[in-house]
């Protein structure tokens, strides 16, 4: 019986050893954040297609360009799940040099769009979008580093003003104005959950005002925008010609909206239908009830992250998964907000919904990092657990509460 004993438990042993590289992949994975960017990332490619039918010859093009796109930000981000991130620590410098060049190059290089430069190989990559993400890698290293001496205005916030001001000049200048304003806001959050004092955070705060009250100084764009904006918040009609264009077609939609790719205002001047207005295309052919779907998908990715954030096993992990999450559904945020005019015309994407590569790409890359902050997590969390049973399982299996002894052959 000993000896069945034992070739049942080396059969079981063996199976589970079989299991194990299949039970690795899985494990850790948070397939409610997959669930939901994979849902997201369907339904943009519908949308898209959608609002490039006002382009009546290459209505497929836009498409067949996201679903490149799509396709390698998913292989992408499959592999970023599964590459630690502790090894942000040794490419952080190279990365962001990297990116610094990059939004030089644009000057040099770039793709004029719409009155802004911000693109380079003929308006395919972005470097301001690139430039969040890697803010965020950067940003979240450092303060891991220097959590000791975060409370020196010599060692921390100066520093980092330094690095957030030399990002933002490069990105105000093309301009962008909603990718400076995205980086500004991230760093100072993440500057406050890693621990910043409040003094450091209030002065964060006066410097961040004094730079966009310049720029509305500065850029006539932006001050157009205010300008428009406040008109808007006493009267709609007196609102800019995009965001009246955008209630048009949010009405339109009602509660149940027109239906897929029966939108109006798309081929009567709504613009930028596929890109920055494509919120409205949503409300108007999904209705309010396909906008408070998109809503609660953003709160689930907020749910998740933020979940993953608090559970990550150390303080990098904590900031790299806060700064991403925080950083997707602000960019959501930002976009629903200014089509019914509830902050001033910003032009950022909408997260896996808007048409374009460098903003699909790096924001399913940057899931892949969340999902390995939550693997790396679950997996320690779960080599605690198993080590535990293991012990437990011997002593059990033993029957006297105690690992087995060799029995010492009578006589010798």
């Amino acid at each position: 019986m000993g000896e069945n004993t034992f070739v049942n438990n080396h059969t079981v042993i063996n199976r589970s050893v079989k299991a194990s590289p299949l039970r690795s992949v899985r494990q850790g994975l948070d397939l409610i954040l997959v669930s939901v960017v994979v849902a997201l990332t369907l339904f943009g490619l519908l949308m898209v297609y959608s609002a490039g039918l006002m382009f009546a010859d290459t209505s497929d093009y836009f498409l067949l360009r996201q679903l490149l796109w799509a396709a390698i930000g998913i292989v992408s981000a499959g592999i970023m799940t599964f590459v630690p991130y502790h090894i942000f620590p040794r490419v952080t410098v190279m990365l962001m040099v990297g990116t610094l060049i990059l939004l030089v190059i644009v000057f040099i290089l770039g793709t004029a769009t719409l009155g802004s430069v911000r693109s380079i190989f003929g308006g395919s990559v972005r470097p301001s979008e690139l430039a969040k993400l890697v803010l965020i890698i950067y940003v979240s290293v450092w303060l891991n580093a220097k959590r000791d001496v975060l409370n020196d205005i010599f060692l921390g916030l100066i520093p980092l003003g330094f690095i957030l001001g030399l990002n933002t000049i490069l990105i105000l200048i093309q301009p962008d104005l909603s990718a400076a304003l995205t980086v500004l806001i991230i760093g100072g959050l993440l500057f406050f959950l890693g621990g910043a004092d409040l003094r450091q955070i209030v002065l964060l705060l006066v410097v961040a005002v004094i730079v966009g009250w310049i720029g509305i100084n500065v850029y006539s764009t932006a001050r157009i925008r205010v300008e428009d904006y406040l008109a808007g918040l006493q009267n709609p009609l007196e609102a800019s010609y995009h965001v009246r264009r955008s209630l048009e077609a949010i009405i339109n939609g009602g509660f149940f909206g027109v239906g897929i790719g029966h939108s109006s205002t798309k081929f009567t001047g709504l613009p930028v239908a596929h890109t920055d207005s494509i919120f409205s295309i949503v409300a108007e052919e999904t209705g309010l009830l396909g906008v408070g779907a998109l809503i609660l998908a953003y709160v689930a990715i907020l749910w998740r992250g933020m979940l993953i954030a608090k559970n990550a096993p150390d303080q990098l992990g904590r900031l790299l998964a806060a700064g991403i999450t925080i950083w997707i559904t602000f960019e959501a945020f930002l976009n629903m907000a200014v089509m019914v005019n509830l902050l001033p015309q910003a032009g950022n994407a909408l997260p896996f919904i808007s048409y374009g590569g460098s903003s699909l790409l790096i924001t399913l890359i940057s899931v892949g990092i969340l999902l390995n902050i939550g693997r790396t997590s679950e997996q320690k969390k779960q080599q605690g657990e198993n080590t535990f049973a293991s012990v437990v399982d011997l002593r059990w299996r033993d029957g006297r509460g105690r690992v087995s002894r060799t029995v010492r052959p009578s006589g010798s």
